[in-house]
């Protein structure tokens, strides 16, 4: 259970960034962190699935990824987080530092593409929040790097931006190995599991 004092940190930060949101018309100068209850839930996720090596592709200012930590912390485990903007990325690495969480978060500032083709570990679970257009083109590396048998993707915004990620979506269901459930929690939630 995450203690007073993170629980109190990330509620200020949630509160501050959903009004930094509200000010913005352009939408890629908005934050667009996770929700509550979808952070909540992935932390249970992590917990019940004892998650050991943790991806995160979006990091904006750092929300979610306090929330990865958190329970990675929990589980004896560590989080990558892959962040374009490098502004962004510093924000959330200060505010990871500031909950003494830095020695399970590892920031990598660039392309998600990039990272993702690149990389060799096997994650037992991936968050997936960033720029919903290049799903399709993220799917056959996010499915060589799920640990097999038991290793889960989320992906966010699946119900608010249906029609942007519908495809991507269907791509998943038509794979035989995998699982997946629409979940009615924040913005919506795919949860991928590996067969």
């Amino acid at each position: 259970m995450p203690n007073t004092i993170f629980l109190q940190r990330v509620a200020d930060l949630y509160d501050t960034f959903k009004q930094h949101d509200s000010q913005q018309s352009d939408r890629l100068q908005r934050y667009r962190n996770i929700e509550v209850e979808s952070a909540q839930l992935i932390s249970q996720l992590i917990r019940m699935q004892q998650a050991k090596s943790i991806l995160e592709i979006g990091t904006s200012t750092g929300y979610s990824t306090l929330w990865l930590a958190e329970a990675a912390q929990a589980t004896g485990g560590q989080v990558i987080t892959v962040e374009i903007d490098a502004k962004r990325s510093a924000e959330a690495k200060r505010h990871v530092a500031e909950l003494e969480l830095s020695e399970i978060v590892q920031f990598w500032v660039g392309d998600a593409a990039d990272y993702l083709k690149a990389a060799q570990e096997k994650f037992d679970f991936i968050l997936l929040d960033a720029e919903r257009d290049a799903y399709e083109n993220y799917w056959p590396d996010l499915k060589r790097l799920m640990k097999p048998k038991g290793g889960v993707l989320v992906v966010d915004n699946v119900i608010s931006h249906a029609a942007e990620v519908n495809r991507f979506i269907a791509l998943i269901k038509k794979d035989p190995d995998y699982m997946s459930s629409i979940l009615p929690v924040g913005a919506g939630l795919c949860l991928v599991v590996t067969k």
